[in-house]
């Protein structure tokens, strides 16, 4: 039997096909959006159809934009010869976040998965081979710690290596605040193999 009308039916089954939005939030999500003033609704409406419309990606690091080039790639104070790999623009958002990375990067666009069919040809890594025929010194691999993001680590560093540019992965080990006796074994012998001098 169904509670709600169908438009109302409709926009909580609209909200609950986004990831992460499950059946009660979809509804909260819904009966909020009824409960806003109709400019606020016709605002939130444009703003998700400009940004589909208008988003792209840059086309150097192929992070979103909605310019041609990104922020980033056109800050000539940043060491365009340093560029951190990443998965996603959500990644490369965390380490704008610490403002300490000064170089570039370069977004992926996923990790190879060959249980999920996604191999080297579905994500962004031709670019990035393009991209190192220009004065490159370093590429920063800081793809996830997962089993996808170190098979793709490992891929990008056998295509890289043989060029002469300086690979390098970035440290993973315990978190801050992080007790010991809860982290699992494969996070411990990274955070023994990463350890620095003091």
């Amino acid at each position: 039997m169904d509670y709600y009308s169908k438009q109302i039916s409709k926009l909580i089954e609209e909200f609950s096909s986004l990831p992460g939005i499950g059946a009660k939030s979809a509804q909260r999500l819904a009966f909020h959006v009824l409960n806003m003033p109709l400019e606020q609704v016709e605002s939130l409406s444009s703003a998700i159809l400009e940004a589909k419309k208008n988003v792209k990606y840059c086309k150097f690091c192929y992070t979103l934009t909605d310019d041609d080039v990104c922020p980033i790639c056109k800050d000539t104070a940043r060491n365009h010869k340093v560029i951190m790999v990443v998965e996603n623009t959500r990644d490369l958002a965390a380490y704008e976040k610490t403002g300490k990375f000064e170089g570039v990067y370069h977004v992926l666009h996923g990790a190879i998965s060959p249980m999920l069919g996604i191999g080297p040809n579905d994500i962004k890594l031709k670019e990035l081979m393009i991209r190192l025929e220009q004065d490159v010194d370093e590429v920063i691999i800081a793809t996830n710690s997962s089993l996808e993001g170190e098979t793709t680590a490992m891929y990008i560093s056998k295509l890289i290596k043989p060029t002469g540019i300086k690979v390098t992965r970035i440290a993973s080990g315990v978190p801050v605040g992080g007790d010991l006796e809860y982290i699992d074994e494969v996070t411990l012998l990274r955070a023994l193999e990463g350890r620095t001098v003091l």
